[in-house]
């Protein structure tokens, strides 16, 4: 066995620049010449299975889907990780655009941002040594995906799930901010789905964005994929696990699940609050775990069981309203273009001076700028939007009415990780909440930034 095809895990990135399969010429019209669809994709697990696991959500993957249309290549890769941190991004970027022979702007990547992962240092997340990283299973996950190429064709669909809430509010004890549901606050509840079929109507994948953050699993002490991973795991298991979901972030800065009963409930058995079977007030109970006001105890196993059997039915629900939508999405292309940009917007940056969760307002001073990297990839006539951050619900829907195009999704913390903190949008600066106290960023720029900066990229690929 060669060096390259043994211990890939190991050997991976090296490989790659050791390596070059069915490589595409070098076009200096790819960003406007269309030529037919072929798409191809993989799974691949980012740890060894705890054998204590019982639910899908409890493996955590790596996705990849390969595009190619005759004339370039380009990614779609989703991650059951918190963030694409460490590096990662710089790392796996290089890594498949040289596997691809395509430039780095065609391949977007994001994390699915599970609070309960594999960790490296991020609060909440399980570590774990034999994670192998994440770049080299990225890698991997192309390489696999690349070798199933077919003729394909897509489509874009969306759907609507009530799953998700707007989490700013005010407490109506304390009349200060915090974080609770607020049914009446800005919440964009759209499922959208790329759909991916072979010419036999076959589904080969889906590439899904919803806003929810996955928070279920937070402090819970066992590794998950939250309800993002079950959806995709209902999904693919549905087409007789034959084809790859992708789940990606919509903008979910401020959007927390509408029911956290059984999550807030396990942290309160690990804090030693009494559970009474009605909705705990989330906030005092995490920060009892999270601040260390007490040593967390285990936590009751019946409690902790209720919750992995939550995420699992969370996931199925969001998984049939994507199966819905692929089922409705028929009007399919197989004849696209496939062209991404990248640019770096800048924008005042501050530093918090002073100390506190959320309730009172903060002390800043000056501070250097922050830089967040805004992507767009066009696939025929879909723009696949990305910012490297955690951003407010209202920028993404004030981005999709300005996009020239329709069908037009914003992917969240995707292609690295801005040191910016929470990106809220002009008016949400007012909210003395943890996210807007901690953010880097002054108000007034990042909204338009991204909103304007987006628009226009899209313009310039739908003028091609």
């Amino acid at each position: 066995m060669s060096f390259c095809n043994g211990q890939w895990l190991k050997n991976a990135l090296f490989c790659a620049t050791l390596i070059g399969l069915a490589s595409l010429p070098a076009r200096a019209d790819a960003a406007s010449a269309a030529g037919s669809l072929r798409v191809g994709a993989a799974r691949v697990e980012l740890a060894p299975a705890d054998l204590k696991a019982t639910y899908d959500h409890e493996h955590v993957y790596v996705r990849a889907i390969v595009l190619d249309n005759g004339v370039t290549r380009g990614a779609l890769i989703g991650a059951d990780i918190g963030n694409l941190a460490g590096g990662i991004w710089e790392e796996a970027s290089k890594a498949i655009a040289t596997e691809l022979n395509c430039p780095v702007e065609n391949i977007l990547m994001s994390a699915t941002h599970t609070h309960s992962g594999y960790g490296r240092g991020e609060a909440g997340a399980q570590p774990n040594p034999t994670v192998v990283p994440t770049a080299a299973v990225m890698l991997e996950a192309v390489r696999q995906a690349k070798a199933r190429l077919q003729p394909a064709r897509m489509g874009y669909g969306t759907g609507m799930a009530y799953l998700n809430v707007n989490r700013d509010t005010v407490d109506p004890a304390t009349h200060r901010w915090t974080q609770a549901p607020n049914l009446l606050a800005a919440s964009d509840k759209t499922v959208a789905v790329v759909k991916f079929e072979n010419l036999a109507g076959q589904a080969i994948a889906a590439y899904v964005n919803y806003a929810m953050h996955p928070v279920n699993g937070y402090l819970s002490g066992f590794v998950s994929g939250d309800f993002a991973g079950a959806m995709s795991r209902h999904v693919e298991l549905a087409y007789d696990d034959k084809m790859v979901t992708v789940f990606t972030q919509g903008a979910s800065g401020d959007q927390n699940p509408l029911y956290l009963r059984s999550s807030t409930n396990l942290m309160a058995s690990k804090g030693g609050v009494p559970i009474t079977g009605n909705v705990l007030v989330r906030e005092p109970v995490e920060a009892r775990i999270r601040e260390g006001e007490v040593k967390p105890a285990a936590g009751d196993p019946k409690v902790a069981e209720r919750l992995k059997r939550w995420m699992e039915s969370t996931g199925a629900v969001l998984g049939e309203e994507v199966i819905r939508v692929m089922t409705d999405t028929t009007r399919l292309t197989g004849e696209v273009r496939i062209a991404g940009q990248q640019k770096i917007a800048s924008c005042p940056g501050r530093v918090r001076t002073d100390k506190g969760r959320e309730g009172f307002p903060g002390t800043y001073q000056d501070a250097a700028p922050v830089e967040l990297r805004l992507g767009v990839l066009g696939i025929g006539n879909v723009a696949l939007t990305s910012v490297n951050a955690e951003v407010y619900n209202l920028i993404a829907q004030r981005t999709k009415k300005q996009s020239p195009l329709a069908n037009t999704m914003m992917v969240t913390l995707a292609n690295g990780r801005a040191n910016s903190g929470y990106v809220p949008d002009d008016a949400s600066f007012s909210h003395v909440t943890f996210q807007v106290l901690g953010t880097r960023l002054k108000p007034g720029c990042a909204e338009s930034a991204i909103a304007d900066g987006l628009a226009d990229m899209v313009g310039q690929y739908a003028r091609q």
